[in-house]
């Protein structure tokens, strides 16, 4: 047990690491395309819980095939925490989110998570809050804004789709911050499969929903379900850990802002969709803030993660 308190040293991390990363970021930029296209005959509750128990089950048959050790029992509270918020309320949210908007908008959204990662460790790690992040947080804070007013007039269906999207956002930079320290005494294929058991677990309550929908839904949706489970969970977030377990959580939230303008691409291509013109905008504004606010935490998020794990 004592190999899994020190991390490995790879071949090659940088190269792997980026290679993973890339893989996560395509994989993941067509989650939210495949989210718009499964969410037209799945509601949200039951689309999360179908991609989970699809994702676990494919990890599981990794996992028990490779042997994977189990994480020490100290792990066990912050690997629930990371299940619940990552894999559980991330998704149910986002899914609620991207039948109010477009993918596109939802990528941009979701992409204020950076900061907000920032934001936890300084808060949670006692590193600080430098001026360069509280100015990155404040123009991401008018971006979202600016995408807030021009989703308003679609409807208040958008405008809370919005508001979901930034507390998907909120989920998935708690999920990082708890799954960071597990990775340097577990596997990165361990973590995502007990993180994504956990949220199936907690998804549980939609089963009678899901098997309702699943029966009437058309087979592109069906289809689309087993995609997000397979790739952009099973694959994706393994890769992300795999990635995350060799840099920094700053350095993989950067990676990140190839998300939206992949997903607006994807969105436009399979479902002929664009965000509006002022949405773009706001998405320019985010991604600025995210860069400004990341580049003042590089050194803090290196010693943050040591510190942490």
């Amino acid at each position: 047990m004592a190999d899994h308190a020190t991390p490995r040293p790879t071949a090659a991390p940088p190269r792997l690491a980026l290679a993973a990363a890339l893989v996560t970021v395509v994989l993941w930029a067509s989650a939210f395309v495949g989210i718009r296209a499964a969410g037209e005959q799945i509601s949200a509750g039951p689309l999360s819980l179908a991609r989970l128990l699809v994702g676990s089950a494919v990890l599981g048959l990794v996992v028990a095939v490779r042997r994977e050790p189990l994480p020490p029992r100290a792990d066990v509270p912050r690997l629930v925490l990371c299940g619940l918020l990552w894999f559980a309320a991330y998704n149910v949210m986002l899914n609620a989110a991207e039948q109010r908007v477009d993918a596109g908008t939802a990528a941009m959204l979701v992409n204020v998570g950076p900061i907000l990662i920032a934001l936890l460790a300084g808060v949670l790690l006692r590193e600080g809050c430098p001026r360069t992040l509280l100015a990155g947080c404040a123009v991401a804070f008018a971006g979202a804004v600016v995408i807030g007013l021009a989703t308003s007039g679609r409807g208040v269906g958008a405008g809370w789709g919005a508001a979901l999207c930034l507390a998907a956002a909120a989920a998935y930079a708690g999920g990082v911050v708890a799954q960071k320290p597990l990775l340097e005494r577990t596997s990165a294929l361990q973590v995502t499969f007990l993180a994504c058991a956990i949220g199936a677990v907690a998804c549980l309550p939609y089963a009678p929903a899901l098997i309702g929908e699943l029966g009437r839904a058309k087979s592109s949706a069906v289809g689309w379900t087993v995609y997000l489970g397979a790739f952009p969970t099973a694959l994706g977030f393994t890769t992300w850990a795999y990635a995350l377990k060799r840099t920094t959580a700053g350095r993989m939230g950067a990676t990140t802002y190839l998300v939206p303008p992949l997903t607006i691409a994807m969105g436009w291509l399979s479902l002929n969709e664009t965000p509006p013109a002022l949405a773009l905008v706001g998405g320019t504004l985010c991604l600025a803030g995210v860069f400004v606010a990341r580049g003042a935490r590089r050194p803090r998020l290196r010693a943050s993660t040591s510190l942490a794990a």
